[in-house]
């Protein structure tokens, strides 16, 4: 990355933080800021030159994805999805299974050329939610917390679940084509999985440890306390790498693990890991518009473009209503849930991948519907969410206290929280 590139994200950074309170007031979302500001920057003005390929995009996608799975599975709590688990079961459950059939069938149909397994790898690369598009979805309060939260856990977990799948089905997509044997396919799976797992839970182990001890015997200064957990995602991931093994498994694990054994110990802990996800995340999606979605906009066509609205509607939207059956939700929950199911940073970085490790007939085809997918998701959810989470919310609370909708109206506890909530700016 050249001295201009870096300067220009730099200043884009600075910018959006001069002027965030401001837009958080607006329908701009972050993710519409950045990657409309990378598209002016690369492709318009030319200040970011930049590739899909290249090792900086490879590299910030990755740090990104790994620092929001560690953070993600570090705040999950088995205690509170226990007692709440009926929303995300079945979105994750029953709709995640369902979004993935519905999207491999939507690709055969629409994408010429495709086979079943290349269908199959892209259906799972955009099942993965990014709640951060849509983000006052889940932090207006006014949102009936069952529902709320529902959305918030379904988002935290399914980029942890899909990471082992697209590994998965990218291997047997490779094996079909003939780019891998069978059994080097197999190989490669269960080194990518196992060795994640093994990394993961190594490093979640010491970084859990290493807050315990140094909490109760007081050894650690405040401001280092939020650097552990930094350092036991970066651990996870190094381990990771140096068994072989997927970085991604390995953040997700560690961050469950580090979760699970830390308990409250420390306190709060989270600040500094989520802080540096929100930054790295905001460089995605500016290099997302400045070296992904611009050089592309003029290989679009009507096939991909229809296949990135099915994904956003019809393959999203009737497996969650099929996944609600029988909860007691009203119709207006259904479109709620089903709609806000935004396409983000987790499908940027299995494109990264994909366009990096694999050599598929139509890998070309399937990063276009991806990217497609994402650049709609980011503006149509992004412009949509306050004023149907207004809509929403009027439609709620316009029923008396002794008549509301017993589904929606079920208290739920609070499971976890991507966007850190902070002290407002005086």
């Amino acid at each position: 990355m050249e001295g201009w590139e870096l300067a220009t994200i730099a200043f884009l950074l600075l910018a959006f933080s001069a002027v965030s309170r401001r837009l958080e007031r607006s329908v701009v979302t972050a993710a519409m800021f950045f990657t409309s500001a990378g598209l002016l920057a690369g492709p318009v003005l030319g200040l970011i030159d930049l590739h899909i390929e290249g090792e900086p995009v490879k590299l910030l996608a990755e740090a990104t994805l790994t620092l929001v799975l560690f953070a993600d599975a570090s705040r999950i709590s088995l205690h509170a999805l226990r007692r709440e688990f009926a929303v995300p079961a079945r979105l994750l459950g029953i709709g995640l299974p369902l979004t993935i059939v519905a999207g491999t069938a939507a690709g055969l149909g629409v994408l010429p050329g495709v086979s079943l397994v290349e269908a199959l790898v892209l259906s799972i690369m955009l099942a993965c939610t990014d709640a951060a598009l849509g983000q006052s979805v889940v932090t207006d309060e006014r949102v009936p917390s069952r529902i709320r939260q529902g959305l918030n856990v379904e988002s935290g977990l399914n980029d942890g679940i899909c990471v082992p799948l697209f590994f998965i089905a990218l291997a047997v997509a490779e094996a079909e084509e003939g780019t891998l044997t069978a059994s080097s396919a197999a190989h490669l799976v269960l080194e990518e999985i196992g060795y994640g797992l093994v990394a993961g839970v190594a490093a979640g182990v010491i970084g859990a440890l290493a807050v315990r001890f140094a909490a109760r015997r007081s050894l650690v200064e405040p401001h280092w306390l939020q650097v552990l957990p930094v350092a036991t995602a970066l651990l996870a991931a190094g381990l990771a790498l140096g068994l072989g093994g997927s970085i991604f498994i390995a953040a997700f694990v560690g961050g469950f693990v580090f979760g699970v054994l830390r308990r409250e110990a420390g306190g709060e802990v989270s600040y500094l890991v989520d802080e540096s996800g929100e930054v790295l995340n905001a460089a995605t999606f500016i290099i997302f518009g400045a070296a992904i979605l611009g050089p592309v906009l003029d290989e679009l066509t009507w096939e991909i473009v229809l296949y990135a609205v099915l994904s956003l509607t019809v393959v999203r939207m009737l497996p969650v209503a099929l996944s609600l059956i029988g909860t007691g939700a009203r119709r207006p929950t259904y479109a709620f849930v089903g709609w806000f199911g935004p396409r983000g940073l987790a499908s940027i970085v299995f494109a990264v991948i994909l366009i990096e490790e694999s050599a598929l007939p139509h890998e070309r085809t399937l990063l276009l519907a991806v990217v497609a997918t994402i650049a709609i998701s980011v503006y149509v959810h992004g412009l949509s969410a306050r004023p149907l989470t207004d809509r929403y919310v009027r439609w709620y609370e316009s029923h008396p206290r002794e008549q509301a909708p017993a589904m929606e109206s079920a208290p739920a506890t609070e499971l976890r929280w991507r966007k850190p909530r902070t002290p407002s700016a005086s």
